[in-house]
């Protein structure tokens, strides 16, 4: 790559009206008010429409933690000079350079390639026991440039950068820490937008096609989006146009209430919904079981549709279609629902002879990022202070939820060997009546069973600390199951430095949970 000769230090430019940054592992989106201007112009076309939600811009990176607990420099694909940069900053062989990379490429810098100087900066003075001294003028050019475009940063960005400083120890009340920290705040003090639900209240409902509320359902439920006056939006037009609706279109509408966990306030949003299914649920097989899936994330599954899914007539008629699998599936999963969560249904039930796993492995989300999980860092950490014979990872149990770690504990505390103990509890729980899982398993077995879950940042609605309606109703059933759930939030393993340090962690975690383990755990 040539190194255009420039000036260093310049500008990056804002971000454009309209843009979220995407934090490690997530993709970009529009805001909420771009989105909410484009819907109230009367000339919002759907071909617009489909070009705001659906093609993103091109935009830098952003670090993500991978497997090993470090964050790869690097997040996405990028055009050739972008990405030839960031491996010539991660090659560099002194400060210097890694200067003339920055300040040589003003064309081709991004806020990206900051906290990537920053941390090759950080492995140059940490990989010689005697590191060559650094000039100060180099330190103060490098700061002068993160300063002069920080504005450009997003959020994650600023807060890598941070930390990447007070860790290099740049004073902390230096021009640099005292800039990042300002920006960062400055982010956190932002006044929300003015509510917009009025406006949404007043347009007419003409002026919302089903199409555009379609591609506005399907982008907050794919980028995980919980709006709550975009949402409320969505309940109110399916309300207002329920007899226009077919289910094929409600199961899309109601997609993000359930994975994002929200239950509108619209009143009548479960009337309507019963209404629909009760017309609709014999035309479309598949839709009608799409909306109850949304509605059991939301705890809210009507008696009367499950009555019409579980009945005979309706299990035949799916059993010779295409999606008979994924209805399985489903249908299966409302069944756990049913027997854990709703001890007054008195109806039909799926037989045992349909039932299939739930979720047999772990979900597309998680297998697709993989390299920015922390599953491996913590799974070394474990072998390193129990012993791999004394926890198991990614062990499905009935009725199919895919657990990231199972230990076996006696009611003392100890950590047992797994493979001297039953690792599954029993399913159904029939020790305790019908609808109510028994919370202490000890009936049967006197071992407890203790599941590690991770809380990765995609498990969390963007920029939230609500889970996910899929996570939310996995927890809640293991619970209900007997598991005891010890939560690993990824803040919490975003922060540990290294394995030395994620073994402390963990054995604080686990100490804390009344476990113990080796010669004093028997």
């Amino acid at each position: 790559m040539r190194r255009p000769w420039g000036e260093p230090g310049s500008r990056a430019r804002r971000p454009a009206e309209g843009v979220t940054c995407a934090g490690p592992g997530e993709s970009w989106s529009p805001s909420p008010n771009s989105m909410l201007r484009v819907l109230l112009s009367a000339q919002a076309s759907p071909a617009r429409l489909s070009g705001l939600l659906l093609i993103p811009p091109v935009q830098s990176c952003c670090l993500g933690p991978n497997k090993w607990g470090e964050r790869p420099l690097g997040g996405g694909p990028h055009s050739g000079p972008v990405q030839g940069l960031q491996r010539l900053l991660e090659q560099a062989k002194s400060p210097g350079e890694l200067l003339r990379w920055l300040g040589q490429n003003p064309t081709k810098v991004r806020a990206h390639h900051y906290p990537v100087a920053l941390r090759r900066l950080g492995q140059l003075l940490m990989s010689q026991p005697r590191p060559p001294p650094v000039e100060q003028a180099t330190l103060q050019d490098l700061s002068q440039l993160i300063i002069r475009n920080c504005p450009s940063f997003d959020i994650h960005t600023i807060h890598v950068c941070l930390h990447l400083a007070v860790l290099l120890g740049f004073p902390p009340d230096g021009p640099l820490v005292c800039a990042l920290e300002q920006e960062q705040m400055f982010r956190l003090r932002l006044k929300p937008p003015p509510p917009l639900q009025p406006a949404l209240r007043e347009a007419r409902p003409e002026e919302f096609t089903p199409h555009v509320m379609v591609l506005l359902a399907q982008h907050l439920a794919r980028h995980r989006l919980r709006e709550p006056q975009l949402l409320e939006a969505i309940a109110h037009f399916l309300v207002v146009q329920e007899s226009q609706l077919n289910s094929k279109v409600v199961q899309k509408l109601v997609l993000p209430f359930g994975r994002l966990n929200y239950l509108p306030l619209e009143q009548q949003f479960m009337p309507c919904l019963e209404r629909i299914l009760a017309r609709e649920a014999g035309v479309a097989p598949l839709a009608t079981v799409n909306i109850l899936m949304s509605l059991c994330q939301l705890r809210c599954l009507p008696f009367r549709a499950l009555h019409f899914v579980f009945s005979p007539g309706f299990i035949n008629h799916i059993s010779g279609t295409p999606h008979a699998v994924i209805v399985r599936r489903y249908l299966s999963l409302l069944d756990t629902a049913v027997e854990l969560e709703l001890p007054g249904y008195q109806g039909p039930r799926l037989p045992r002879r349909q039932q299939v796993p739930i979720f047999p492995q772990p979900l597309i989300t998680d297998r697709a990022r993989c390299k920015y999980s922390h599953k491996d860092i913590v799974a070394e950490g474990l072998r390193q202070l129990l012993g791999e014979e004394k926890y198991r990872q990614d062990l499905t149990v009935p009725p199919g939820y895919c657990t990231d770690f199972l230990l076996c504990v006696s009611s003392s505390g100890a950590v047992l060997p797994v493979r001297t103990q039953d690792p599954f509890l029993p399913y159904p729980p029939r020790s305790c009546p019908q609808g109510q899982a028994a919370s202490n398993p000890t009936t049967r077995n006197p071992a407890q069973r203790v599941v590690l879950m991770l809380r990765e940042r995609w498990h969390f609605c963007r920029d939230g600390r609500v889970l996910l309606g899929s996570r939310a109703l996995r927890e809640r059933h293991l619970g209900l199951m007997g598991y005891q759930l010890l939560p690993l939030p990824f803040e919490e393993l975003e922060s540990q430095r290294g394995l030395p340090q994620l073994k402390s962690y963990l054995r604080q975690k686990l100490q804390a949970f009344g476990l113990r383990w080796g010669p004093e755990g028997g």
